[in-house]
């Protein structure tokens, strides 16, 4: 892995960890504070929020600051954040430290992936974006897991210290390695908000927020559904979990590959594997070696539309790619919340667990659909622009 991909995804496994660790360390939190389980959850909530909306603010702000500068002040933004999460002296303070390290997230990967997109050779742009991602898959697989065995045993304080040192880690990988003269395009406001006006760009976007509902309407209840339906013990779903998280990174690696040499093709193929795999996950989840199986390829399939989709906003925002592929982070955060409330809305309606694949597979089809869409859009485009030119050779 080049140096300064290897920095990036350095920074993208601590902002991974401290996304998700929370969900390990909600008990300990709600006890040390004084708070309910569901208020504690709202940390995850208000983080995921926080992603959504500060991502195009923070784009904004550093939009004509040297890259290089700008993404060292968003690292210096999750130091700041994590520090305080460590010191929070109450349910509030953590609350505003959770926001202002959502703060960075998405700016930091929007225009991460287009500074990993400029650092390589046009035909592996794609992969490189999933090498900067990698470090957020590792993040479920190893930071994760290890994140929250530390806050388990020497209490929730220590892990966002631990990640604070991550970040100073990821600040200096990221000084030492990233290059200075990073080329970027001189940002406008008009041109920046111009990508809203793109509907294959908005069609992307939509894209995106549904397949990460697909996938949050049935893992954020994967627990249960492993321990009631499948019949697994707590410890065997860690485990599981873990396999989960393996498949992410296999995942990632080759929507990299694959996307580099075909785009629309493999993230076509992906999502509607993905439709196939929860509808087998249905029947599978009943029992338990067919369900590990599952959930293995689940994992895969689930991160190999990652790097296609970044890659594919940023192509059809040539003119905006820092915004628009920020707003894809956004826009994944979103459809991270919204799975999460479908499914909830699907189990307090009296749907059992058995149900919620289906509701992945619907939001997995219409993500399909609107891919269909926005790849018929852009051959539609070309055409036109192929008829201008033969009309002006004419």
């Amino acid at each position: 892995m080049p140096l300064p991909l290897l920095a990036l995804a350095v920074a993208a496994f601590g902002i991974g960890t401290t996304e998700f660790v929370i969900m390990g360390l909600l008990p300990d939190v709600a006890r040390d504070l004084a708070v309910s389980i569901p208020a504690a959850g709202m940390l995850v909530s208000a983080y995921a929020l926080g992603v959504t909306i500060g991502a195009p603010i923070v784009a904004i702000a550093v939009a004509n600051m040297p890259r290089k500068q700008a993404l060292m002040r968003l690292v210096g933004i999750f130091i700041i954040g994590n520090l305080l999460c460590a010191l929070a002296p109450n349910y509030a303070v953590l609350m505003a430290a959770r926001i202002v390290t959502a703060f960075c997230h998405g700016a930091f990967f929007g225009i991460g992936s287009v500074v990993a997109a400029g650092l390589v050779a046009p035909n592996r742009r794609a992969q490189a974006i999933a090498l900067m991602f990698t470090g957020l898959t590792l993040a479920n697989v190893l930071g994760v897991p290890l994140g929250t065995a530390l806050g388990q045993l020497a209490g929730w304080r220590a892990t966002f210290w631990a990640v604070t040192v991550i970040g100073l880690l990821a600040a200096g990988a990221l000084a030492a390695f990233l290059p200075s003269n990073i080329e970027m395009q001189k940002a406008s406001l008009v041109r920046e908000f111009g990508v809203l006006k793109n509907p294959q760009v908005l069609a992307v976007l939509g894209a995106s927020a549904l397949a990460s509902a697909s996938l949050f309407s049935v893992f954020t209840y994967i627990t249960p559904i492993l321990e009631d339906v499948t019949g697994f013990s707590p410890h065997a779903v860690t485990l599981v979990l873990l396999l989960f998280g393996l498949g992410l990174t296999v995942g990632s690696t080759l929507g990299g590959r694959l996307a580099d040499w075909r785009l629309m093709p493999s993230l076509l193929g992906f999502l509607f594997a993905i439709g196939v795999i929860l509808a087998v996950f249905a029947a599978a989840m009943h029992q338990p070696a067919a369900a590990m199986a599952t959930i293995f390829v689940w994992g895969i399939l689930a991160f190999a539309i990652v790097p296609p989709l970044q890659m594919l906003v940023v192509d059809r925002a040539s003119d905006a790619p820092n915004l628009a592929s920020t707003l894809n982070q956004g826009a994944f955060n979103l459809g991270n919340a919204g799975g999460a409330w479908l499914g909830g809305v699907a189990i307090g309606a009296g749907a059992p667990l058995t149900t919620l694949p289906w509701v992945g597979l619907a939001m997995a089809v219409a993500s399909f659909a609107l891919t269909l869409v926005s790849a018929s859009m852009e051959k539609r485009a070309r055409q036109r622009m192929g008829v201008g030119e033969s009309t002006s050779c004419v």
